[in-house]
C-alpha cells in the first residue's frame, strides 16, 4: 500500500468517474500501479446522477408513449398512469448492476481504491484523511456539478438534475430553465409522464450548440408534442411556497408551476481541492491543458469535464485511456473534440459528429462547403416507427464528409457509423459503395451519401 511510508504508485487518480476509472483500468492493463481516490461511488456523475439514470427515465417515458399511442398501431393499449416508485426501482436497478460490474472490474484490475475526500497537496501527493497517497504521475478527474445562476438558490421546489432524478412523484407542471441537453431531456420525460412543460432559453434556439437545422427540427417536434418553450427569454427571479413556484422573466412575464428545474449546464469541480495552491493553472474553474492533457505542472494531467470543451462522459472516458497510454509511453493520438459524437436523448433524438454547417463554412469558406439533407420520410424503418426527421451531411467541396447531424427517434444509434465516416475522412462516393441493410434507419446514411455522391435513389435530384 503506497502512502506516507514511502511507497509510490505509478499513477494516482483523483476522481472515479468516467475519466478516472477509464484511466485506472487502462493503466493497470499496461502494467502500471494505480491508486484511485473517490469521495463518493465509483462511476461518478455519469453512472449515479447523469447519463445512465436519465436515459433509464427516457426509456420509461418512451414506454409510456407507446402505451398511450398503441391504437395508432392497431394495438389496444392504455396508459393507466406513472408509478414513480416502479420507475425509480427500474432505474436504480440498472445503476446498481452497472455499479457492481465496475467494482468487480476495479478488483480484477488490482486498482487500489481509496475512499474519501482527496486534496492535492503536492504535485505528486493526494491527501485523503490522514493518509498521503503518492504517485509518479497525478491525474485530476474530479468532474463537474450541476450549475445554477448567481443568486438562484437550489432548494425546495427549485431543483437541479440531481434532485430531479430522485423525485417520487410526477409534477403537474414544470418550468425548465435552460434549453440545452439536460433541459430538453427532462422536458421530454416529464411531458411523456403527463406534465405540462415550459422551457425558458436565453438563446435563439433549443440545443443552441447544435447545427441550426437540428434545433429548428427539434422545435417543430416539441411544438407538435405541445412542449412549450420561450426563446430569447431571460430569467429574472423565482419565488416559491407550498403550492408551487412563480418564475419571473425579464419584461414582466411570469410563469406558474409545481417545480423549477435549473438546467443551465455543468461547472467544473475544482474549488477547494488544492489545485491552485500546488501551482496548477485554473481558469474559471476549468483546468487548461495542452493537446496531450498535460497541465502546466510537470507530471500532473487533467481529464474529462475539468478540461475546457465538450462535457460528455465518453470524452472523459477517451481522455482517461489517452492519459494512461501517454504515461506508459505509447504516444497515443490526441482526442479532438470535433470528432466526438454527441447525442441528445429527448424525443426525437438529436445526434451529431464533426462540424456544423456554420463551423465548416468558417473553416473552409462559404463556397467550399456542400450540404445535403435526407428526409426520413423516405426511410422505410422510420415510417414503421412513426418518426420524422432528417440526416444532414456537411462536406468540404470535392472533399470528405466533415459533419453529420440527424434528428429522429433512435437516431443516436446511427452516430457510430457517422463517427467513423467523419473521423476517417471518408468521401461520399466511398460510403455510397457500402451496402446498408434494408429496412433499417441505418439506410438513411447510405441514401444520404448516395445522393451527395450524385446517385440519388429515393431523393429528388
Amino acid at each position: 500500500m503506497a502512502d506516507s511510508t514511502g511507497e509510490v504508485f505509478d499513477i494516482v487518480i483523483l476522481g472515479g468517474g468516467s475519466g478516472g476509472y477509464a484511466c485506472a483500468f487502462r493503466a493497470a492493463e499496461l502494467g502500471l500501479s494505480v491508486a484511485l481516490v473517490e469521495r463518493d461511488k465509483l462511476g461518478g456523475t455519469c453512472l449515479h446522477r447523469g447519463c445512465i439514470p436519465t436515459k433509464a427515465l427516457l426509456h420509461a417515458a418512451e414506454v409510456a408513449d407507446v402505451a398511450r399511442e398503441g391504437s395508432s398501431f392497431g394495438v389496444k393499449t392504455a396508459l393507466d398512469g406513472i408509478d414513480m416508485s416502479g420507475v425509480n426501482s427500474y432505474k436504480d436497478g440498472v445503476v446498481s448492476r452497472l455499479y457492481k460490474g465496475l467494482q468487480g472490474l476495479a478488483k480484477a484490475h488490482k486498482v487500489e481504491l481509496v475512499e474519501g475526500e482527496g486534496r492535492l497537496v503536492a504535485k505528486d501527493t493526494v491527501q485523503v484523511g490522514d493518509r498521503q497517497v503518492k504517485g509518479r504521475h497525478v491525474v485530476l478527474a474530479t468532474g463537474s456539478y450541476a450549475r445554477s445562476l448567481p443568486g438562484l438558490e437550489i432548494g425546495g421546489r427549485v431543483i437541479t438534475s440531481d434532485q430531479a432524478l430522485t423525485l417520487d412523484w410526477v409534477p403537474n407542471s414544470v418550468v425548465v430553465l435552460g434549453g440545452g441537453v439536460i433541459g430538453v431531456e427532462f422536458a421530454s420525460v416529464w411531458k411523456s409522464f403527463g406534465a405540462e412543460v415550459t422551457i425558458v432559453e436565453a438563446l435563439p434556439h433549443l440545443v443552441p450548440v447544435e447545427d441550426e437545422a437540428a434545433s429548428k427540427a427539434l422545435e417543430r417536434a416539441f411544438r407538435k408534442r405541445k412542449i412549450n418553450f420561450k426563446l430569447n427569454a431571460r430569467f429574472e427571479s423565482v419565488s416559491q411556497d407550498d403550492s408551487g413556484v412563480t418564475v419571473s422573466l425579464e419584461g414582466g412575464e411570469t410563469l406558474q408551476a409545481d417545480l423549477l428545474l435549473v438546467a443551465v449546464g455543468r461547472g467544473p469541480t475544482s474549488a477547494g481541492l488544492g489545485y491552485e495552491e500546488v501551482g496548477v493553472t485554473v481558469d474559471r474553474g476549468f483546468i487548461p491543458t495542452d493537446e496531450r492533457l498535460h497541465t502546466n505542472v510537470d507530471g500532473v494531467f487533467a481529464v474529462g469535464d475539468l478540461v475546457p470543451g465538450l462535457q460528455l462522459a465518453h470524452r472523459g472516458f477517451a481522455h482517461g485511456i489517452f492519459v494512461a497510454e501517454e504515461i506508459a509511453g505509447l504516444a497515443p493520438v490526441p482526442v479532438v473534440d470535433s470528432g466526438i459524437p454527441r447525442i441528445t436523448y429527448c424525443d426525437p433524438e438529436v445526434a451529431s459528429v464533426g462540424l456544423s454547417e456554420v463551423q465548416a463554412k468558417e473553416k473552409y469558406g462559404d463556397d467550399q462547403v456542400e450540404t445535403l439533407e435526407y428526409n426520413l420520410g423516405g426511410n422505410g424503418k422510420s415510417q414503421i416507427l412513426g418518426t420524422t426527421g432528417f440526416v444532414k451531411l456537411i462536406r468540404e467541396k470535392n472533399g470528405p464528409v466533415v459533419g453529420f447531424v440527424a434528428v429522429g427517434a433512435r437516431m443516436g444509434e446511427q452516430v457510430g457509423e457517422a463517427s467513423l465516416i467523419v473521423n476517417w475522412e471518408a468521401y461520399p462516393e466511398e460510403v455510397a459503395q457500402l451496402i446498408h441493410a434494408h429496412p433499417t434507419q441505418n439506410e438513411s446514411l447510405g441514401e444520404a451519401h448516395l445522393a451527395l455522391a450524385g446517385k440519388p435513389l429515393h431523393v429528388h435530384a
